[in-house]
């Protein structure tokens, strides 16, 4: 295990997290972030992060998008909730559509890991078909079998793609 890996396994991992997401798409393309997860590991995801006690899903979410993005958005509507299990991971992730309200993009930090085992390592708007260039292993789960971006403003219900990694 990399020293990455066990920071993320420390820090992450052998409980259940509550995570907000917010799919921006603009210009029929959507925000998303690459973090490294190890070496020559990569997941692309749409900002978001871990909620904090006390405070709400919608400060929660603006929090996330701030730090990881730079952007101030609002949240427009509740569109999935998901499933996330890789062990050790795991995590019940709400999903939303957002929309920009302010501030100047940039590639943002994740404020959990110290300066050295930054995660994000990219931030782009990408279109569907450059999404579906990405290998499904590199990619969040609901984004695996949409059609077209049309597909993620219907989403409705809960997802639990593949989740089969408790032994």
């Amino acid at each position: 295990m990399t020293e990455l890996e066990k920071e993320l396994t420390d820090k992450f991992g052998g409980r259940l997290r509550t995570r907000v997401n917010g799919i921006l798409i603009e210009n029929e393309s959507i925000l998303m972030i690459k973090h490294k997860m190890g070496p020559k590991r990569f997941f692309w995801n749409v900002p978001g992060g871990g909620m904090k006690y006390g405070s709400t899903v919608e400060e929660n979410l603006k929090r996330e998008f701030r730090e990881e993005t730079g952007l101030d958005i609002r949240i427009c509507k509740f569109v999935c909730a998901h499933e996330y299990l890789e062990t050790p991971l795991h995590a019940i992730e709400l999903f939303f559509i957002v929309e920009r309200t302010g501030g100047n993009l940039y590639m943002g930090i994740d404020p959990e890991l110290d300066g050295e085992s930054q995660l994000i390592t990219d931030l782009k708007f990408l279109s569907y078909q450059k999404l579906q260039e990405i290998h499904k292993d590199e990619k969040h789960p609901v984004f695996w079998g949409i059609k077209s971006l049309n597909d993620v403003r219907k989403w409705n219900g809960y997802f639990n793609f593949e989740n089969n990694s408790i032994k």
